[in-house]
C-alpha cells in the first residue's frame, strides 16, 4: 500500500480505525476487571510511564469530565504542557487522550500504539497462562494514554478515573493532587450499595505525598474520604469548608463566578458552562490548581485564571447543537446527573415548552433519572419521546415505557421511536407545534444517545 492509500494517521498497517477495531475486541468498559497487577506489570516492561510526569488525579460520581477540563485550562494558562484522559469519546476514541486540549493526532496515536502494542501482546499471554483474562478495552487506552504523554513529554497530566478509584486502570499513577467530585449513588453493581461503600473504592486514588481535595460530599462520603486522607498522611481540603463559590450571576454563554480559594479569593471568573453544579465543579478546579501550583498556599494570577476558563468547553454537558428549535444535549447517566441538569436548564434556557429525548443504558437507574427529570421540568415538558442508542447495552425503547410511567409521566405524553434520527423528528415536531418559538427539545440519558445525536445533527 502506497502512502497515498493509508487511513489517516496509518503506521505499518495501524490507523485509528484499526486500532480502535484492537481495542474493541477486548473486554468492554462496562467489564473492568477489579486488578491493578497487569497494570503495573506493563508499566514495568514500558519503562514506567507512569512515572514520567506529575498527576492530577479525579474520580468521583459527577463532574469528572467537566472538572478535568477546567483543571487542564488553568494549567494551560501557567503556560504548562498538559495531558488529559478521560472518558467515555463521544465520537472518535482519540478524543480520550488529549495533548494541550486537543485530542491527540492520529499520527502520534497509532504511532504509540504501533510501539507498544508488542509490549502489550507479552502482558497479555502472561495473563492467559495464568488463566485470566487479556487487558481489557479500558486497561488498554489507559497504557496508551500513560504512553503518549511520556512520549510527548507533558509537564502534567490530568486524569480521570474510568471507574471507582482502587483498581480502576488509571490508579497505576500516583496524583500528586486527587481531585473527588460529588459523590451520589450509580453503578452499585460494581462500587457498592450504599454512598460509603462508594467512597471507599473512590478514596483509593489518595496517595501519600499528595493532597486531597473534595467537592461537597455526604457526610458518610466525606467520613471515609477524611479517614484515608489522615491514613495517608496528606493535607485534605473540602467544598464548603475552606474553599467554595462565594457568588454567581448568569451571563452570556454561561455564568460569571467569584470562588473563594484555598489561598485567595477569584471575582469575575466567567465560566461558559451553565449551572450551579458547573460553578461548584470550578471552585474544586481552583483549589486544585492552587494545591497543585502552590502547594495551597500560594495565590492563583486572578487573570490568568480568568483567561484560562474562558476557553473551557465540555461537549455533551447541555450544549446547544441547533436552534429553531433549540435543541440541548446532556449527558445525564444518573438521577443525581439528571437533577442538576433539569435545574440547571430551567436556570439557563427560558423554554415555554420542552419535549424530552431519552435513551438509557441497561446498568443505569432509568426510573431514578425519569423521576428527577419528571420533579424537577414535569410542568415545562409537552412530550417524552424513549429512545435508544445504537450500543448492545441500550435499554430498548419499548421497555423504558413502564419506567416513564413508574416515573410520573402520563401514558398520552409518551411517544416511542426506536430510531433516534426518528424520535429527534418527532421531538422537533412536537417542540414546533402551534407555531411555538420558545419550545425547546432536551436529548438526555446516555453517552452514548447523545454522541449519536450529535453526529446526527452535525456536531
Amino acid at each position: 500500500m502506497s502512502s497515498a492509500d493509508r487511513p489517516s494517521g496509518s503506521i505499518d498497517g495501524f490507523s485509528v480505525e484499526s486500532v480502535y477495531a484492537e481495542l474493541l475486541s477486548r473486554a468492554p468498559e462496562n467489564k473492568m476487571e477489579p486488578r491493578m497487577a497487569p497494570l503495573f506489570r506493563a508499566m514495568e516492561v514500558l519503562g514506567e510511564p507512569n512515572k514520567a510526569f506529575p498527576i492530577i488525579h479525579i474520580t468521583g460520581t459527577n463532574g469528572k469530565t467537566s472538572t478535568a477540563r477546567m483543571i487542564e485550562a488553568g494549567l494551560r494558562a501557567y503556560g504548562l504542557r498538559t495531558g488529559r484522559y478521560t472518558s467515555p469519546h463521544l465520537t472518535s476514541v482519540t478524543e480520550r487522550i488529549s495533548i494541550d486540549g486537543e485530542p491527540v493526532s492520529d499520527e502520534t496515536f497509532v504511532r504509540i500504539w504501533d510501539e507498544i502494542h508488542p509490549y502489550l501482546d507479552i502482558v497479555d499471554a502472561e495473563l492467559e497462562a495464568a488463566g485470566e483474562p487479556r487487558l481489557t478495552y479500558f486497561e488498554a487506552v489507559t497504557i496508551l494514554a500513560f504512553a503518549v504523554f511520556a512520549d510527548e513529554p507533558v509537564d502534567v497530566a490530568v486524569m480521570e478515573v474510568g471507574l471507582g478509584g482502587i483498581t480502576d486502570a488509571t490508579n497505576v499513577g500516583d496524583g500528586t493532587v486527587s481531585v473527588v467530585t460529588p459523590i451520589s449513588l450509580d453503578h452499585t453493581e460494581l462500587l457498592g450499595d450504599d454512598v460509603a461503600d462508594i467512597a471507599r473504592e473512590k478514596a483509593g486514588i489518595i496517595k501519600e505525598d499528595g493532597f486531597l481535595i473534595s467537592a461537597a460530599q455526604p457526610m458518610e462520603a466525606a467520613q471515609v474520604l477524611l479517614e484515608k486522607a489522615h491514613e495517608a498522611g496528606v493535607p485534605f481540603r473540602f467544598e464548603g469548608v475552606e474553599f467554595g463559590v462565594e457568588s454567581r450571576v448568569m451571563a452570556v454563554g454561561g455564568q460569571m463566578v467569584t470562588i473563594n480559594g484555598l489561598a485567595g479569593r477569584y471575582e469575575d471568573l466567567q465560566v461558559p458552562l451553565h449551572g450551579a453544579h458547573q460553578a461548584e465543579n470550578a471552585a474544586v478546579a481552583v483549589a486544585a490548581l492552587e494545591a497543585f501550583i502552590g502547594g495551597g498556599t500560594k495565590e492563583l494570577d486572578v487573570e490568568l485564571l480568568r483567561t484560562g476558563f474562558l476557553t473551557v468547553t465540555s461537549p455533551g454537558r447541555l450544549e446547544v447543537v441547533r436552534t429553531a428549535p433549540t435543541i440541548v444535549v446532556d449527558a445525564a447517566h444518573n438521577p443525581a446527573g439528571a437533577k442538576a441538569t433539569a435545574e440547571a436548564l430551567r436556570e439557563a434556557f427560558n423554554f415555554t415548552t420542552l419535549v424530552l429525548v431519552v435513551g438509557i443504558l441497561a446498568e443505569k437507574d432509568a426510573v431514578g433519572i425519569l423521576s428527577e427529570l419528571r420533579e424537577q421540568l414535569g410542568d415545562l415538558v409537552s412530550g417524552v419521546v424513549l429512545t435508544q442508542s445504537a450500543s448492545p447495552r441500550a435499554i430498548p425503547a419499548e421497555e423504558l415505557v413502564q419506567d416513564a410511567v413508574d416515573a410520573g409521566f402520563a401514558d398520552e405524553d409518551i411517544q416511542v421511536e426506536a430510531g433516534l434520527d426518528n424520535a429527534l423528528e418527532w421531538a422537533v415536531a412536537k417542540a414546533e407545534e402551534n407555531n411555538d418559538l420558545s419550545g425547546g427539545v432536551l436529548v438526555v440519558g446516555s453517552i452514548t444517545v447523545v454522541a449519536e445525536a450529535r453526529t446526527l445533527l452535525g456536531k
